[in-house]
């Protein structure tokens, strides 16, 4: 039934529907970008692993103003300090979807230091994500560093 109606909303997985919020002057519908639908109709490493490992960082990130909430895990090799894996939950429209999808196949075996650099910019770029999306783009940045935080947190002690 979701995906009906997701498909329906999309408009064969392409178009929001016309409606006051999602026609901008022009008076045409916005369009999601190829990326966006594959990665919201295919989700790429969704799910959780437990917070209280020790190999695990988890971040927790969320925007009150639109009520997405992006939950990026991360799992670290300790010997090596690579990320072996990373898993996500989002909360949110389908660019957040996409956004925190696209992130987990970035980290994934890459060194902490090396997911620090990646930019909401590059992650709104790869998925061609409209001004007024480029917040979803700014919660996987967030939700990154968050998890490297959390794992580096659990480290220190």
């Amino acid at each position: 039934m979701l995906r009906h109606v997701t498909n329906r909303i999309l408009g064969q997985g392409l178009r929001l529907p016309a409606t006051p919020a999602a026609v901008g002057g022009s008076g045409l519908p916005r369009m999601y970008h190829e990326r966006v639908v594959d990665h919201y109709n295919h989700p790429r490493n969704v799910g959780s692993f437990d917070k209280n490992d020790e190999d695990v960082g988890t971040g927790l990130v969320g925007a009150p103003a639109c009520g997405d909430v992006m939950k990026l895990q991360i799992k670290v090799d300790d010997e090596t300090g690579k990320i072996v894996d990373a898993c996500f939950k989002t909360f949110g429209c389908g660019s957040a979807i996409a956004s925190s999808s696209l992130a987990t196949e970035w980290v994934k075996g890459k060194k902490m230091e090396e997911v620090l650099t990646i930019k909401n910019t590059e992650i709104a770029k790869h998925l061609s994500l409209p001004p007024v999306k480029l917040h979803c783009s700014m919660l996987a940045e967030d939700a990154i560093k968050a998890a490297v935080k959390d794992y580096e947190d659990k480290h220190s002690k």
